[in-house]
């Protein structure tokens, strides 16, 4: 009788895996007969109580089936998984003659791409690029740069601080006096980078926005090699039609000081609503080193002389393209950024 049954396991769990269609259901069959309450699995259990005269026999049919079963079971899920990988292939088909999909390139930022000419153009005249910390201190922000404690640039409206006293800084100019501190004259550097003030976001003005600023010492530099420099700096950037005009300015950390003014680019001198009719645009500040900025990084200013200058990029950046709203370059609209690919 218990041979009877072993045999009958085996035609049924035969029967239905030749039924079975599909891998879940060859699976649920496995669980059935295989698994750790599986049909085979109790019979195994329950040899103990077989007569030890015929355990072995009865061990030897119940083995055999169980051999039987797991070959049987591994062809039928070799069978749907095969049919199913086919399936699959044939889902994810390629059309080789279709034409291929083309992926958007990127390209620079119109910001990045004035920033890059303008590194160019300093460059190419000699000056050397340096970079600075983006929080910095209150002594290399306005105390070395002979900014007095009692300036408006300190005021918190205009100065953003953090909560360990020190502060985003407000112009790439505490980069000079990092590079004063290092370096022995002769001196020609330019510092790039994003500066932050309290400015509302509109039309005209960031919270954030980005600067270049530029040093050169050596003995004997002058006034003439600033407006030189500067003058052949703005017809490299315009072209060789563009006029610079240096008017009387203020700035702690140079004396003499100037604003610098290109003609017009929009209407070329006529005046507009662009330059307010005077035909003149501000575009940088500049000026000779203070000599208390050359105290402060140990220069001695009887014997060297240098000027400075600084420039927003943003403010070229908007010459340059006809652009009336900086806001544009920070919204990340594709519509507008296209437009400079």
């Amino acid at each position: 009788a218990l041979f009877q049954s072993i045999e009958r396991v085996r035609e049924s769990a035969l029967a239905e895996l030749l039924g079975a269609a599909s891998l879940t259901e060859t699976e649920a069959l496995r669980i059935k007969y295989l698994g750790r309450q599986g049909t085979v699995t109790e019979l195994l259990k329950g040899l103990k109580d077989v007569d030890p005269a015929t355990r072995p026999e009865v061990g030897k049919r119940v083995n055999a089936l169980k051999g039987v079963l797991e070959v049987r079971l591994a062809e039928v899920t070799a069978k749907f998984r095969a049919s199913e990988q086919a399936q699959a292939i044939s889902r994810e088909r390629v059309d080789a003659a279709l034409p291929g999909r083309r992926i958007p390139r990127g390209h620079p930022h119109p910001i990045r791409m004035v920033m890059d000419e303008v590194i160019d153009c300093f460059a190419a005249l000699g000056f050397s690029v340096f970079e600075g910390p983006e929080i910095e201190t209150d002594y290399y922000n306005f105390e070395a740069l002979n900014v007095p404690a009692d300036h408006p640039a300190r005021d918190m409206q205009d100065t953003f601080y953090t909560t360990d006293g020190r502060l985003l800084r407000t112009h790439t100019s505490p980069v000079q006096i990092h590079v004063m501190e290092r370096l022995q004259p002769p001196v020609a550097m330019i510092a790039p980078g994003a500066v932050y003030r309290r400015d509302s976001f509109d039309a005209s003005h960031s919270p954030m926005f980005h600067q270049v600023e530029g040093l050169m010492v050596d003995r004997g530099i002058t006034f003439a090699h600033m407006k030189g420099i500067l003058s052949l700096f703005w017809k490299k950037l315009f072209g060789e039609q563009c006029r610079v005009l240096l008017r009387p300015s203020y700035f702690p950390f140079t004396e003499p000081s100037a604003e610098v003014a290109i003609g017009c680019v929009v209407c070329r001198g006529k005046g507009c609503r662009i330059c307010k009719q005077s035909g003149w645009l501000e575009v940088m500040g500049c000026g000779m080193v203070h000599p208390n900025v050359f105290r402060a990084v140990r220069y001695d200013d009887k014997v060297f002389s240098g000027f400075a200058f600084g420039m927003g990029i943003e403010r070229i950046a908007m010459l340059k393209f006809g652009i009336q709203d900086i806001r544009l370059f920070f919204e990340n609209d594709v519509r507008f950024l296209e437009q400079f690919r």
